[in-house]
């Protein structure tokens, strides 16, 4: 695996596992991060929201990686709390930690050149009404993307049964990339350009979350995915990739 993961994650693999798995809030962030913006053109001073940041190290990532500019928001995590990473890797000037729910963003309309959302739009970005409200304030012609995590097909209502004892409410926000893209296109605000899954997503999540729990990294907040990862045994769970152009 760990060839695989060089071959796909060259610039976070650079980072230490450790201090990322002390700043899971999920599966890692850094290598969702470094694969959704693989397909997106970060350039020096660009402006990016980092929408659902957690607790920040894919915005420190950017900053580092692009030397472009970002606005950490998240609604779970204190600014203060971020800053103290921020100022741990000198970056002051580069990521600005916020406090923000997604459907109240204290941002000027238009002010970014890219949008990035990393394993938490499907948390809010399933209702039709959401797509609009997050394009004001994205430049026209700017960039959206997200990598979440989510299924290769839809289920269309009916659980496959190898899932379906482990399977919870709030897991019906999982969806296919395919579905994704119809979800963005069909409002006539996107031209969605991207639209894919990680390559080996499964495995990769069931090696992280195998990672964290033999190193004590598991946060018992948010529970362990290898019941899930195990049942599903690569058939439907992955990260799908949607990325589009404002008109």
């Amino acid at each position: 695996m760990l060839s695989e993961l060089k071959k796909q994650f060259p610039q976070s693999l650079k980072y230490d596992w450790q201090w990322a798995a002390k700043h899971e809030m999920g599966p890692n962030a850094l290598w969702l991060t470094e694969f959704l913006t693989q397909a997106i053109a970060l350039n020096q001073d660009m402006k990016v929201l980092d929408l659902g940041c957690g607790k920040a190290i894919s915005s420190i990532f950017m900053a580092k990686e692009f030397n472009v500019q970002v606005w950490a928001a998240d609604l779970w995590i204190t600014p203060t709390d971020n800053w103290k990473r921020v100022q741990a890797e000198a970056l002051e000037d580069r990521v600005f930690p916020v406090y923000a729910e997604a459907h109240s963003l204290p941002f000027a309309e238009g002010f970014f050149d890219v949008i990035i959302s990393v394993d938490a739009y499907h948390y809010f970005g399933t209702d039709d009404a959401y797509l609009p409200y997050i394009l004001k304030f994205l430049k026209p012609g700017g960039t959206l993307g997200i990598v979440a995590a989510g299924i290769r097909d839809e289920f269309n209502g009916d659980i496959p049964s190898s899932l379906k004892a482990l399977w919870q409410p709030e897991m019906h926000t999982l969806h296919s990339p395919q579905w994704w893209r119809q979800h963005f296109a069909k409002t006539g605000l996107l031209n969605v350009t991207t639209c894919d899954c990680l390559p080996n997503g499964w495995a990769i999540w069931k090696f992280w979350e195998e990672y964290l729990t033999e190193n004590g990294f598991m946060n018992p907040g948010r529970g362990n995915d290898l019941d899930l990862l195990n049942a599903d045994g690569g058939r439907y769970l992955c990260f799908p990739r949607i990325i589009g152009q404002k008109q």
